[in-house]
Formats: structure tokens, sequence, C-alpha cells
């Protein structure tokens, strides 16, 4: 016991020094519960808002679905990055939690006092002196990699699991390996799917190393690898990563977002500048780069140097220390590849090597392969203190070491002083919302749904409307999800399209359109039951609206087809980008791009509305013709009238003239607007003729419309 007391004040030391780097960089804010100001945009949206919607869900089995945010594009919590760790451990508490109530500020403290007992004890395996595993680990809670990720993607902050990790793999006696090994997979896989893999391939190389060195029978080795398997694949279960089924699993990506070779030493760009001295280096920080953000700081570059010193001394034994774990070695490398992917990055310059589909397939499941460098990145900095404590004595190390965190810490201010600013925000218990009308309050006492059509993920105003929804006990589809469900997408999609066809809805859902969507929607709108109306910039359908004796009846109403843009005669109106054309794009467009805008299914429609008769349209267009295919047969309608047939057959230069006869002219002042309708029987996918992986099924390429 006296020992105990006497060790007690070097245990708490590491917490401290968690505690300070904490409060040096995040700040005080983040750990009031119910200040929420900080997590009002993107990625830290949606990891809140999971939580709301899981923790006024009723329980379920498996207990991470979260059937009220997403409803059929997906329901695990785990796809909004809510940390279902901590989802778990709140919700029991729900009823007697304030509201709002945010855990992730208590999740960043976490981290940090993690960060810094796991560097602790890594240093520990090769130094006792304090203030060496001091000085070290205040090193582990200075690394940009970790800190740059705080405000943007809060679960990735955990980095103390990769450290855990290799603690593990590195200790010499490590005893219930069976215990400590399974609470660490199964947090990873309660915490995050990259830290899952990262820990996984470790555990599964110092299993394999126990093996070979006599540690551990083939019997033992047996039992940890199918118990500890099932265990993560319970997590896994109740977590929800099996919600989306196995093709929304993966997703696209792998290539784009992996590490460049000059990661290392490249302060940044898209990650924010980590550097008063050093300069971003050109062609490093891409688009998709920011995944692959791995600047070491200039503290622990100098701190490389004096390790290269050491080393080359060679008196520290560190090749020595190598050799006792290949297997280790072997794994760290394979993260180390991964993440590169196949296309090798120096800087600007890139080599792409093929890979089989298949492997591309796999591989996008971990997208973000830049991620995978985490665990060699530690070890890089690990090994720099090694050699410098071991090629120095104790105080000449704690002299270098000392003098790397000062230069650490106030270099990489660049960048973690606009963190602790995102972070330290005045503090709110609510966000603003454009949705003010009292429409919206009544709405959500009438309905039990509100549903964004079209279906899609991280569909516009998604924020703003599932806010609303949390706050009134609704469901949403409007979400921001790591994963979707695939298979549920596309019918819910297509269940969308026959309410917009018929004009049947379901009557316990609110419905707010997109731009394209309410073209579709317009001519079928059962304007007797229905109320169709734009409130607060939402273009919104309330089922049995006006039947509702106790709904709010004051919303100004419009007539549904005037909302579809008018055209004037002689008028030549453009399809390209920031044009009016795009405003006319009923269904079967892809975005409009700097010339005009491609087909993009079998079937598409153009709808506007004309002031007087219209005699005659006419068309110029591109036609898509890939070699060995040579035409685009296109057959064209007017408001379901067949108009003409034609055969596109050169690339660009297409113009079609289109007369329109009487029976059409009638049909269209009848119906209000006109519908031009195209069918393409020849559209086909650049993927098929290895153009790149783009799947539309492209034919006709729309640059201009008059109207005569």
């Amino acid at each position: 016991m006296k020992d105990l007391v006497k060790q007690l004040p070097i245990n708490l030391l590491p917490v401290l020094i968690g505690v300070l780097a904490f409060f040096i960089v995040v700040g005080p804010r983040a750990l009031n519960p119910q200040n929420i100001a900080w997590l009002g945009n993107g990625d830290p949206a949606t990891h809140y808002l999971g939580w709301v919607f899981f923790r006024q869900s009723p329980w379920t089995f498996p207990i991470g679905l979260n059937p009220s945010y997403g409803l059929e594009l997906s329901n695990g919590i785990i796809f909004s990055d809510s940390n279902p760790l901590l989802a778990f451990l709140f919700k029991p508490f729900a009823s007697l939690l304030p509201t709002p109530f945010q855990y992730f500020g208590l999740w960043f403290l976490a981290c940090f006092v993690l960060q810094a007992w796991f560097a602790w004890k890594l240093v520990g395996l090769v130094s006792t002196h304090v203030g060496v595993r001091a000085v070290s680990t205040a090193l582990f809670l200075f690394v940009p990699p970790m800190l740059m990720r705080m405000p943007f993607h809060l679960s990735l902050g955990g980095h103390f699991l990769v450290l855990a990790s290799l603690y593990l793999a590195l200790h010499p006696q490590l005893r219930r390996r069976r215990l400590v090994w399974g609470a660490l997979l199964a947090a990873a896989a309660l915490i995050h799917a990259y830290f899952l893999a990262m820990v996984a391939v470790i555990w599964i190389a110092d299993l394999t190393s126990g093996y070979f060195k006599k540690k551990l029978t083939l019997q033992s080795a047996a039992i940890e690898l199918i118990g500890l398997f099932s265990l993560v694949t319970v997590c896994c279960w109740q977590a929800g990563y099996f919600s989306v089924g196995s093709e929304g699993a993966i997703s696209a990506g792998f290539g784009l977002y992996a590490m460049n070779l000059l990661s290392l030493i490249d302060p940044g760009n898209w990650a924010g500048q980590w550097s008063y001295v050093l300069k971003d280096l050109p062609g490093v920080q891409g688009l998709g780069e920011v995944e692959g953000f791995l600047f070491l700081g200039l503290g622990l570059m100098t701190l490389g140097i004096c390790a290269l010193v050491g080393l080359l001394q060679g008196r520290t034994g560190f090749f020595q220390r190598l050799r006792r774990w290949p297997l280790l070695l072997v794994a760290l490398v394979g993260l180390g590849l991964f993440s590169i992917s196949n296309h090798v990055a120096l800087g600007s310059l890139d080599i792409t090597f093929p890979l089989p589909p298949w492997v591309i397939s796999i591989a996008n499941v971990f997208r973000a392969s830049g991620r995978m460098f985490w665990p060699l990145y530690y070890a890089f900095i690990f090994a720099m203190i090694f050699l410098v404590i071991r090629a120095n004595t104790s105080r000449t190390a704690v002299s270098l070491l000392s003098l790397a965190l000062l230069i650490q810490v106030l270099d990489t201010h660049a960048g973690w002083a606009g963190v602790r600013k995102q972070l330290m925000v005045e503090p709110a218990s609510k966000w603003a919302s454009p949705m003010v009308d009292p429409f919206w309050n009544s709405a959500a006492a009438h309905y039990r749904n509100i549903r964004w059509v079209v279906p899609q993920n991280q569909s516009p105003n998604w924020m703003a409307v599932a806010d609303f929804a949390s706050a009134h006990g609704l469901a949403t589809n409007a979400v921001y999800l790591g994963r979707v469900d695939t298979g549920n997408w596309i019918k819910s999609g297509q269940d969308t399209a026959r309410e917009m066809a018929s004009g049947k809805y379901d009557a316990d859902s609110l419905y707010l359109f997109d731009d394209r969507a309410w073209m579709q929607a317009v001519r079928n709108v059962n304007t007797p039951t229905d109320l169709f109306a734009r409130i607060d910039g939402f273009t919104v359908l309330a089922p049995g609206w006006k039947q509702c004796s106790a709904c709010t009846q004051a919303t100004s109403q419009i007539n549904p087809l005037e909302l579809v843009p008018s055209l004037e005669p002689g008028q030549k109106t453009l399809f390209n980008t920031g044009s009016k054309g795009g405003a006319l794009l009923a269904k079967g467009w892809s975005d409009t791009e700097l010339w005009g805008t491609w087909s993009k299914e079998p079937e598409a429609e153009v709808m506007f509305r004309v002031p007087a008769p219209v005699h005659s349209l006419r068309l110029e267009a591109t036609a898509f013709l890939p070699p060995g295919h040579a035409r685009q047969r296109v057959a064209i309608s007017i408001n379901d009238l067949p108009a003409m047939n034609t055969l596109l057959e050169q690339a660009d230069g297409n113009v079609i003239e289109m007369p329109l006869t009487t029976e059409m002219q009638a049909r269209v002042a009848s119906q209000g607007v006109l519908r031009l309708q195209f069918q393409f029987a020849d559209a086909v996918s650049p993927k098929q003729f290895a153009m790149g992986q783009d799947v539309r099924q492209l034919a006709l390429g729309l640059k201009a419309l008059t109207v005569n």
C-alpha cells in the first residue's frame, strides 16, 4: 500500500499531461454537454444528430440500429460516426440527461488522457526515467494528424487505440492477453471501423508471433483467434455494421484518398497550414490526399535528426530490437503500403499500378487508405524516441526531447490554433434554423416522418431538416451517413417516383422536394386535399393538409404549375452551368457542366411553360459515340404524344428541328406545361467502353433549346 501511495503522483503524471494538453488545444467549452455550437456543421453535425435520434429511439436488436435517422437509407449508428461506444453508455440514462446533451467534449478529453497514458506506458518499455517519459508523452499529444481530425471527424481523434495496440504488441511479458486484446478490439469496433482494422492487423501479427516464439501453443492461439474474432463480430453486429448489406459497405475512392510519399514533411494545404517555418509542398495535399495528412511537425523532424545521429553512432541496439518483432514490422509495412494505394504519389508525380476490379472493390471498404499509415507513423515517433534515449545520457535525452517538444508545440501552433478556434466558438444550446414559419410546428404535430425527395445521402439542407426532425421526434431520410444500403436506396427512389407519378403520398409523411423533384411532382398534386407551397425556401407537399381541421391553414398556397419556369418565343436557352436551362431538367439528366448536360438514363424529360402557342422547337445537342458505338437513336414525344424519331451519328453539331402538331399544341395548352420527353434506345455508360468508372447511361448531351 505504501508503494502504491508513493507511485500515485507518478501514475497521475500522464493523466495531468493529457488534461493540460486538452485545455491547451481544445479548451473548456467543448466540455459543456449542452454546448452544441461547435457541432453545427458538416461531419460533427451528423455525429451529434445520430446520437440525438438514437437517444430518442426505443431499444432495438441489434442495439445499434437507429431507424429514425435515415429511414430506408440506413439505420446503423456506426454510419453516422456517433461513437457507438459512448452512445451505448449514455442511452440507458437518456431520460435523466438534459436536452441538448453531447458527449463529444468528454470524448476529446478521454482521447488526450488515454493518448498520454499509452504513450507513457509505451515509452516505459525503454526507459524508467520520469523526465524522459513525461516529455516523450507530451510529444505524442502534439501530433498534427490527430489534432487536425478533431473539429471534423470526432471519433477519429481516438489515436490512443493505435498506441495501445503498439504497446500490447511490444510488451515482452503481456499478461491476460485475451482480456486486454479483447477489450481493445471491442473498443475499436465500437468507435470506428478504421481503428478496428489497424488494431486487428497488429493483433494478428502479435498472435502469430506469439505462436512462432513458443509463447502460445497452437491450441491457445486458435482459441484466442476464434474467441476474439467472435467478440469483434458481435460488437460490429450490435453497432449496426451489417445494416447496410455488402454492397452498401463498399464505397469508392481507393487511390484518391491515399498517402503521398512526401506527406510526413508537408505541413498541409487542404488540412490547414501546420507550420510557421515550413511551407506546403506543391502537389502533395490534393482534395483526396487530405485523408493522408501525416505531417510530423518541425519538432519531431528535429528529433528525427537527433535520432539519426544516434543510430549512426551504432550503440543503440536498434536493429537487434527490430529483429525481435519481424511480424509486427511486416504488419506495419503492409498497412503503410495500403495507405499509399496503387496510386503511388511523390509530390505531384503520380504512378498508377492497375489492380483487378475485385481487389479495388475490397479495398474500397477502407477507401480513405491514407489513414492506415497511422500505426507506422507512431512507430516512427517511438523509434526516434528510442534512439535518442539509447544514444544519450538521461540528462541529454531529456534536453533533446524537451527542445523537440518546444519546437513542436510552438511551430504546430499554426495549425492547432485553428482547431482551438473552431472548438471554442461562442457556446449555444441550439442551432439557427431556417424553418421559422408557424406551419412547421403544426406539421410536426400532424406527421410522423419528414422526407426529402428524391431520397439521397447528404441531401440539400439535410442538417436543418434533421435538426428540426430531432427536435420534434420525427423520423427523416434527410441525413448524412458514411454508408447507405444501396438496395434500399434504389427501392426508395423507385417508390418515390411512383408516388410523384400517381400523386398519392404516404399520409404520415411531410415531403420536401429538391429542384429536380418538384418538376416531376407538380403535374400530379392533388390540390383539393394536399398542400403544395413554398415555405421558408422549401418546396413542401403536405398530404391531406387541407382536410386537417387542427392544422394551420394560413400558409400561402400556390398553383404547382406556377413554379415551372416559362420560356419566351424566340428565346435560346442554354443548359450549361449557371444558365437558365438547368431549371428545366425534370428527370433523367446529370448535373450541368460548362458545355451543357448529359442524359444519364434511358429516359429523360425537359419541362417548361410557354405564354403563347408553340409551333416548333430547335435543339442543339451532342451525342455520346465512343469507339465502336456509331449511333444514338432518339425517340421524342411532347406531352406523351409521339413527335419524331431521329438518329444521331455525329458527336457534336447536332441540330434537331421539331414541329408541333395542332393536337400537341392543344394538349400543351390544356395541361399548362410543355413536356419534352426523350427515349434513348442506345444509351451506354463510359465504363462499358473502359473509359473510366462512370456508370451513367449516356446518350444525348443537351446544349441549347429554342422555342418558336
